[in-house]
């Protein structure tokens, strides 16, 4: 059974939040986790899908270091309350 864009933009958020702080995932990364981890299930097309909706929903966001790296937001040290 084809998985969802949503259920794809889920997983990948869980990915991401559980490497917060210790790693920072390429999108390419997450791509290759969710194509072995849904065996045959999703396309690259709906992990780009995925990422664009995480993006777009401020769940995430691309930081550029060396290369494009998905992450959560940071709070600024001033936004801490």
């Amino acid at each position: 059974m084809a998985k969802t864009v949503d259920e794809i933009a889920d997983a990948m958020y869980a990915m991401v939040k559980d490497a917060y702080g210790q790693k920072k995932l390429k999108p390419m990364d997450l791509t290759k986790a969710m194509m072995a981890m849904f065996e045959g299930e999703v396309d690259k097309k709906m992990c780009k899908g995925a990422i664009k909706q995480l993006v777009d929903s401020g769940k995430c966001v691309y930081t550029y270091f060396g290369g494009s790296f998905i992450e959560i937001p940071h709070k600024e040290g001033a936004a801490n309350d």
